[in-house]
């Protein structure tokens, strides 16, 4: 047998991936997957942007690039935030973003502190490189930067992980209050704060807070100095198939940041990045809105559905953006021993203990409302709460 890596062995599958196997009967109502809609995707604008790029720069489209990105789709995502594109790594999904960040910044057996829960995804980027996670206090709000300070107080850490808007899988946003807060403190200790950002647009509800980076850019004299760095994603306002994102840091850490990407796939697809470029001004702000409109109508759906169909004692997250609800059930059930209930009911879900770092959450669940429809919704809801009402007794 061929040996493996310590870095290898440290690898774990994705158990959202795995469900959604199990879960691709189309008679199946799935609320699993964090999958945008796909009858909302710009299909016809991106056929049309996919034409005139090809007609007119095709040999270009279709060569080898920079390692960095499209240098027009780097300067436009950095004057978003005010800085240059210097400051701007393109990637092949947030997820080869967390796996390159985690390359950079991290030694085997560095403290990384994340959300209780946190996105899975990031755990499986982390951990092959040694990473050690604790996790911090967090309640309905998000990370309580009080609870924060004294853990760092006690922990020394080298990066600290948070998707502060509409996280997954809770749906919670961090307030302003806290966001600075946060910074402060990890400001003072040395922390490196990895912020996630796949899901900014989508507010559907409520005022638009600034980012991290946004608010340490502005605490800084020069972006050298910002111990924030931002990853950012096309894949929820667009297509996730273009597989494009970034990372917004400051300069030394971009180098290095272009380094293990070449090593790793030398470059984002050229085509596609020209495709999201030709599609930034004019068709972007337009999709985002419908899909503001649209997932805030059907957060609402579902979250009324659960409120008539969950078993007394169940709280349910009310999210102002994003794609998740967040379950929690009384009493001692166990929602992965649960999943091949719902399953016979033609429902899923995802448990919600793999998003906990040390395996808690047994009576948690997480529920996406994008890509179904009022009535799935409705008729999704209503057999999962049977389920789950027989569970809990």
């Amino acid at each position: 047998m061929i040996p493996l890596s310590t870095t290898a062995r440290r690898m774990t599958s994705s158990a959202i991936r795995e469900i959604l196997k199990v879960t691709q009967q189309p008679e199946v109502i799935s609320f699993a997957g964090g999958l945008p809609a796909p009858e909302l995707f710009p299909l016809e604008e991106v056929r049309a942007a996919s034409d005139r790029i090809l007609a007119a720069r095709g040999r270009e489209a279709l060569q080898y690039s920079t390692t960095e990105g499209d240098p027009g789709l780097r300067e436009w995502i950095g004057a978003r935030a005010g800085i240059g594109a210097d400051h701007v790594q393109i990637t092949s999904g947030s997820q080869q973003g967390l796996d390159l960040l985690a390359r950079v910044l991290l030694d085997p057996g560095d403290v990384v502190l994340v959300e209780q829960p946190t996105y899975l995804g990031a755990l499986q980027a982390m951990a092959p490189y040694g990473a050690r996670f604790v996790e911090v206090l967090t309640d309905e709000d998000g990370i309580v930067p009080e609870a924060l300070a004294e853990q760092l107080a006690h922990t020394e850490a080298r990066a600290l992980y948070t998707t502060p808007s509409f996280q997954n899988p809770t749906g919670r946003t961090l307030p302003r209050e806290r966001r600075r807060a946060l910074l402060e403190v990890t400001r003072r200790h040395g922390v490196t704060v990895i912020e996630d950002g796949p899901y900014n647009d989508l507010r559907f509800r409520g005022e638009t807070l600034p980012t991290l980076f946004d608010l340490a850019l502005a605490q800084a004299d020069d972006p050298e100095e910002v111990h924030v760095v931002h990853l950012g994603s096309f894949s929820k306002v667009l297509a996730p198939g273009l597989r494009d994102a970034w990372v917004q840091a400051p300069r030394h850490v971009i180098e290095r940041l272009v380094l293990a990407k070449q090593a790793a796939d030398l470059h984002s697809p050229t085509l596609n990045q020209m495709i999201v470029l030709a599609l930034v001004e004019d068709v972007l702000p337009r999709q985002v809105e419908r899909l503001r409109e649209v997932y805030g109508h059907r957060a609402g759906v579902m979250g009324r559905a659960l409120q008539e169909h969950l078993p007394a004692g169940a709280r349910v997250s009310d999210p102002d953006g994003g794609m998740f609800c967040w379950v929690e059930l009384p009493g001692d059930v166990d929602t992965g021993a649960l999943l091949p209930a719902a399953v016979a009911r033609k429902v899923a879900y995802v448990p919600g203990q793999p998003f906990f770092a040390h395996g808690d959450g047994r009576r948690t669940l997480r529920l996406s409302f994008t890509s179904a429809t009022d009535a799935q919704i409705r008729s999704g809801v209503a057999a999962l709460g049977e389920v789950l009402a027989a569970a809990v007794g």
